[in-house]
């Protein structure tokens, strides 16, 4: 029956509903019933930078003077930035966070850095494997408990276990202490096939709390092996079966993500409007008093 249950889902696809492992609630306008409606109805990636080009574009508002109200309006794209940029830069590429996350708010260690001043590359495959760990063992933990000891063999030479067949990484800039990071993992596509695959592949991003960016993207091939058999085997019917939930969560989250981003942006854009974008927009240079 597992079996049954998993390759069932495979062929249908039926929406599920969205669990509360992001910290912001998920309203979605769209249809979600397929994989395809939800790409046909997916915004755009944000522009690179995002997050520091709407603050750049608000402070230029301020600087040309803002009403109260439009203050107002400046404050809340500004609240929005500071406290949800973690999930909205990770969702738009649709890794999950909340629980979901691998490594959260880790302070980076002086000594993590090399001489050449910067935090050393290998540190970063590092960091990648602690969240993967953290992330399988958060099936156990809070998703799956019925599978619990099997989310955490998976994690161990015992039986089912999983062995690391490539990764690599691809570096945005160096960072540098004292920086904390969040990092995130994702499924990159469905457990299809009939056997079950006897590999999958996972992403990865390392977030800079200072820069507010990705500082490096990971690709993971992971192996499933039976270490009794000494070989490859399919993925258990428990595993598919989460995986195909989490990767529907994964989608609904770049589209709630996203479409959040560009209200954001659509609302600076209106900002801009309202203040220099204006014929009589005028620049507030502050008083001429005490000049000379």
């Amino acid at each position: 029956m597992p079996a049954l249950r998993a390759r069932s889902a495979l062929r249908t696809l039926q929406p599920i509903s969205v669990r509360p492992f992001s910290s912001t609630p998920i309203h979605l306008s769209t249809s979600t019933s397929t994989s395809t409606s939800i790409s046909t109805d997916l915004p755009p990636p944000p522009p690179p930078r995002w997050i520091a080009d709407l603050r750049a574009r608000i402070g230029k508002c301020i600087i040309f003077g803002c009403s109260n109200a439009q203050v107002s309006r400046a404050a809340a794209v500004l609240r929005a930035l500071a406290v949800e940029w973690r999930e909205l830069l990770a969702g738009s590429e649709g890794f999950l966070t909340g629980g979901r996350r691998g490594l959260d708010g880790q302070r980076i260690a002086w000594g993590e850095m090399d001489t050449f001043q910067h935090v050393n590359n290998v540190n970063y495959y590092r960091y990648a494997e602690s969240a993967r760990v953290n992330w399988i063992t958060n099936f156990a933990v809070h998703v799956d408990p019925a599978h619990r000891e099997a989310w955490r063999d998976l994690m161990s030479p015992k039986a089912t276990g999983l062995i690391m067949r490539s990764l690599k990484a691809d570096f945005k800039f160096p960072m540098v202490y004292p920086d904390k990071i969040s990092v995130f993992h994702k499924l990159r596509s469905l457990p299809e096939g009939n056997p079950l695959p006897s590999a999958f592949s996972l992403d990865c991003i390392v977030l800079s709390h200072q820069h507010r960016r990705i500082a490096a993207k990971l690709e993971e091939d992971i192996v499933i092996y039976d270490y009794k058999a000494a070989r490859k085997t399919s993925m258990p019917d428990f595993m598919a079966n989460l995986f195909i939930d989490t990767y529907r969560q994964q989608e609904a989250e770049t589209l709630r993500a996203r479409t959040r981003i560009w209200d954001l942006i659509s609302a600076v854009e209106a900002l801009e409007k309202d203040t220099w974008d204006r014929e009589d927009a005028v620049e507030d240079v502050g008083s001429a008093k005490g000049s000379a």
